[in-house]
């Protein structure tokens, strides 16, 4: 989810200065729905104004245009959206294999990663004029990653990822 309101992090200022952040007051979001194939390194992005599973299963849709002849396995968090009724009916029809994630475990779902890898270089301590630009900024860098680039940033080149058996 990104917000209007900066995220608010570390900062280098003179010592004995306070860091200055400008913010407008306002604090409108954006949700932003994702797959990264763990294989190659290929993202599907889509941005929505809420995170209803309307657009859950418009990704979906995305993601099976994107792979349309291939074996699909989604690993996804515990949302409302993921877990509806016609979110499973919708992914079954698309033969999209839902697997689901443990609760409370960001670590091993590795769009989270390249979701924090986000926030820290596009919305941390920077106000965006609207939520669109940010929203925009926020899609053109995690397409603009290398497929190198965003494996290593959302730690499918670690050492200890838990799916590396499955990816070789």
């Amino acid at each position: 989810m990104l917000r209007l309101f900066p995220v608010l992090r570390r900062a280098w200022t003179l010592r004995g200065v306070q860091a200055r952040v400008a913010i407008t007051g306002r604090n409108a979001k954006r949700v932003m729905f994702g797959a990264i194939n763990v294989r190659t390194g290929h993202r599907v992005v889509l941005q929505r104004p809420n995170m209803q599973q309307t657009h859950f299963r418009l990704l979906l849709r995305r993601v099976r245009a994107a792979y349309p002849d291939s074996p699909i396995a989604l690993l996804l968090d515990a949302a409302p959206g993921h877990r509806a009724a016609k979110s499973r009916a919708l992914a079954a029809h698309l033969n999209i294999v839902l697997i689901w994630l443990p609760k409370q475990c960001p670590a091993l779902h590795a769009m989270d990663q390249l979701w924090r890898d986000l926030k820290s270089h596009i919305s941390a301590n920077y106000q965006y004029t609207t939520i669109d630009e940010h929203a925009a900024a926020a899609e053109q860098w995690i397409l603009s990653l290398t497929p190198g680039e965003a494996l290593r940033k959302a730690g499918i080149f670690a050492k200890n990822f838990w799916l590396k058996s499955f990816i070789k």
